[in-house]
């Protein structure tokens, strides 16, 4: 039994070293490196803490983001119309407006009814 088990895994690591070269040429990559991903394990901690930062602004911006897009829905609704400014919104249906995350700003489009966080 250990006789033909033997040959058998032989004939295996052999055919399974023989390929045609050309059709394992490298793949480009397709996704860039994340910003936070050294791939260095010494630098793993700061790598993991600057995502969680970036992970924390991100979700405040898009929570921010659509809590005034609702209140705005709000307002429509029961005025008739769009604000003119989000300082509208005050007190009635936001206690007051959110503060952007640090290095953005809100944008309102009066004629569309939306809020976005940009860049500065």
């Amino acid at each position: 039994m250990k006789l033909i088990i033997f040959p058998l895994a032989l004939a295996t690591l052999l055919l399974a070293g023989c390929s045609d070269s050309s059709a394992t040429k490298p793949v480009a990559a397709t996704n860039a490196t994340p910003k936070y991903d050294s791939g260095n394990p010494l630098t793993a901690p700061a790598d993991y803490l600057g995502a969680v930062v970036e992970a924390k602004k991100h979700s405040e911006k898009v929570i921010d983001v659509a809590a005034i897009n609702q209140a705005i829905q709000l307002f429509n609704v029961q005025e008739g119309r769009l604000p003119k400014d989000l300082n509208e919104l005050v007190p009635n249906y936001l206690g007051k407006l959110p503060a952007a995350p640090i290095g953005t700003k809100l944008v309102y489009d009066a004629k569309a009814g939306t809020v976005k966080a940009v860049k500065q």
